[in-house]
């Protein structure tokens, strides 16, 4: 099926071990890996895989709505987290995104999503202007040196305002920043039907 959408498809693996040694000889630009295999859980696998090639992104097929499992693939570097039955459009779109360096998240539905919401809007208050301004620039994927072009003041500024936001949203990088900002809906940002996507840089 990706190969008839116009994806190279260098090796498919029935294992986990198998998959990280697919991953590590061919080196390629995404991993679609699922959740589950009979030698183990594909979210644990994610820092294996970014060790024996640093340059791949990491989409997680999961047939569950795991939160806790999905938050987890994020912090472990994961580009993506898709439930197995979001159709080959959307698959496809993911994948399409995610090799443009783009974050993808099929967020799921959890008992305390409205407490999650207020809690993340509470944070999100602390926030000053600048701040806010570059949380947007983290979810337009934009990395330091266009930061600061595009807001006209220092590296050191920009950094600084980053670490500050970071603090105040309680996470622990950029990726994190921009995935909770989409997934709470901080800041304005094009989405794809139910699909949540950030781009980070």
């Amino acid at each position: 099926m990706l190969t008839g959408h116009g994806f190279r498809v260098p090796a498919v693996a029935r294992s986990l071990a198998g998959t990280i040694e697919a991953t590590r000889h061919h080196q390629p630009n995404v991993c679609l890996l699922a959740r589950r295999f009979s030698d183990g859980d594909g979210v644990s696998a994610i820092s294996r895989i970014s060790a024996v090639s640093p340059a791949t992104r990491v989409l997680i097929l999961a047939a569950d709505r795991d939160a806790d499992a999905m938050r987890h693939a994020v912090r472990l570097g994961a580009a993506g987290y898709l439930h197995k039955t979001c159709g080959v459009r959307k698959l496809v779109h993911t994948l399409e995104r995610i090799m443009d360096g783009a974050v993808v998240l099929d967020a799921p539905r959890t008992s305390t999503a409205r407490s999650d919401v207020s809690e993340a809007r509470r944070l999100a208050a602390h926030l000053t202007a600048r701040e806010r301004e570059c949380l947007a620039l983290l979810v337009e994927g934009l990395d330091t040196p266009a930061m600061t072009m595009r807001l006209g003041v220092s590296t050191t500024t920009v950094r600084s305002h980053v670490q500050a936001l970071l603090t105040k949203l309680g996470v622990h990088s950029r990726l994190e920043a921009a995935t909770f900002a989409v997934r709470y809906n901080l800041v304005d940002h094009d989405q794809h039907g139910a699909e949540t996507r950030t781009r980070t840089g």
